[in-house]
């Protein structure tokens, strides 16, 4: 059993950035399996649309993404999101992923909406907007 999947230096900055500075939105994750650590790949100021097409196809993925949105009455909302992308062909990839989620789930507790997702059409605006709230 390997030991759990870390947060590297470089995600950590990261993070701190888009929670301090808020002028990125999106913070996409990759595991680097020599380092045993999670790795910053992407960090954006993305559309939904540019943040699912941003995904492999055949690799996973953790993302802390901030939805903006509008409420019923027409309010301007914002949720965070932490999205594990577990597509099917990265089996083999699940376990480290999944260590890497929970510790990004302890990482930012303030963070409430978590969710696998395997297909796009799991992240449909919608649906992440009902999870939101």
């Amino acid at each position: 059993m390997g030991s759990p999947t870390g947060l590297s230096e470089g995600s950590l900055a990261a993070l701190q950035h888009m929670r301090e500075q808020r002028e990125i939105n999106t913070v996409v994750l990759r595991y680097a399996g020599a380092q045993s650590v999670l790795l910053p790949e992407t960090e954006g100021n993305l559309t939904h649309d540019a943040l699912v097409e941003s995904l492999p196809a055949d690799e996973p993925r953790l993302i802390v993404h901030e939805l903006a949105y509008a409420s019923p009455e027409g309010t301007r909302r914002h949720a965070q999101l932490l999205i594990f992308w577990m597509p099917p062909d990265a089996g083999e990839r699940e376990q480290a992923y999944t260590d890497g989620f929970t510790a990004l789930k302890e990482f930012l507790p303030d963070v409430h909406v978590h969710l696998t997702a395997r297909r796009a059409s799991q992240l449909e605006h919608r649906r992440l907007v009902a999870l939101a709230g």
